[in-house]
């Protein structure tokens, strides 16, 4: 049915087969020279108390986790910061409901696509959110929104929910992908003539927090067949992960245009008796809080096993600069 059918790809966009064919478009900050043997996350966690995922999989499974001690708190001064960082660039600050019915779920996607992400509630018409996008996109429907508000730019926080039954195999390690995490997200509602701005503007901010986090990254342009259906253009912000030589995805930032907006008939009109128009809706992470945990672990180790906390998060951690292990 139309309900199945993805968004236009915008004419930036590269044609590609898969994501060989995305497009590096910088890199920031230089990779950290390790003269010492490294550790990969697990290690550094469990050498220093702050992870326990062996009982975790006892109570829950595979790829769940205890954040124990200092990673209790840097989750929170992740969250903190990123919060407080979105409120200073305008951003309203929302936590939304952390289920979401299926009426508004298939407004946001393409439920079929998402059957395997997704944890259904057994008797009830719920889902578990497999992100705060969905309910921030759902959150106007069947609204007509009045154009002097837009663009609407929310910062929402919440957990997120994920079976990953796709991802046998991949990162069964740690917590880089597991099935709960935290997250951050910004959500934009704007004038189809400027949602081009508003992409490139969510871009530029959330560079900027991971600069002030220290982290190397890349900046990536999806191609065609790496981008996700709702999407008509995607970014993906990939961090520099030492254990693994490698950048990985921490970010994605993408422009669905009016996709969502038809699918939950979302509209504004400037004035009372105009024709209406459908908004552009927008979507980026900033952080996700287990993803860059891993990562401020890995990039911030020293010689000595304990992990420098990134300065920004001083104050958010009661002036905790070092992260060293409980005696």
């Amino acid at each position: 049915s139309m309900m199945t059918l993805p968004n236009i790809i915008d004419k930036s966009v590269p044609i590609g087969s898969d994501e060989k064919d995305n497009v590096i478009l910088k890199y920031h900050g230089a990779i950290p020279n390790f003269d010492f043997f490294l550790k990969d996350h697990v290690d550094i966690a469990n050498s220093l108390g702050l992870l326990d995922i062996e009982r975790a999989a006892k109570i829950a499974g595979a790829r769940f986790y205890f954040l124990k001690n200092e990673l209790v708190k840097l989750n929170l001064a992740l969250i903190n910061f990123a919060l407080d960082f979105l409120a200073e660039k305008g951003y309203t600050l929302v936590q939304p409901p952390f289920m979401i019915r299926k009426e508004a779920m298939e407004g946001a996607v393409i439920l079929a696509d998402f059957e395997d992400m997704i944890y259904k509630i057994e008797k009830d018409d719920l889902y578990m959110i497999g992100t705060s996008e969905h309910s921030m996109a759902s959150m106007h429907m069947n609204e007509i929104l009045d154009g002097k508000d837009l663009p609407l730019r929310y910062a929402s926080t919440s957990p997120c929910f994920r079976k990953e039954a796709g991802a046998h195999g991949k990162d069964t390690k740690g917590i880089f992908r597991v099935h709960q995490f935290e997250k951050v997200e910004q959500f934009v509602y704007s004038r189809p003539e400027e949602s081009e701005l508003q992409h490139e503007r969510m871009l530029a901010i959330t560079e900027e927090f991971y600069e002030k986090l220290g982290i190397p990254y890349r900046t990536v342009l999806l191609c065609s067949a790496d981008l996700g259906k709702t999407s008509s253009r995607t970014f993906d912000i990939e961090a520099w992960m030492p254990s693994q030589n490698a950048y990985r995805e921490i970010v994605s930032c993408s422009n669905c245009t009016d996709f969502q907006a038809r699918r939950l008939v979302t509209r504004f009109r400037d004035k009372i008796n105009e024709q209406t128009r459908f908004v552009h809706t927008l979507n980026s992470t900033l952080v996700a809080t287990e993803r860059t945990m891993a990562c401020i672990m890995e990039n911030y180790q020293t010689s000595n096993g304990t992990v420098e906390v990134p300065d920004v998060l001083h104050q958010y951690m009661r002036g905790i600069k070092e992260i060293s292990r409980k005696n």
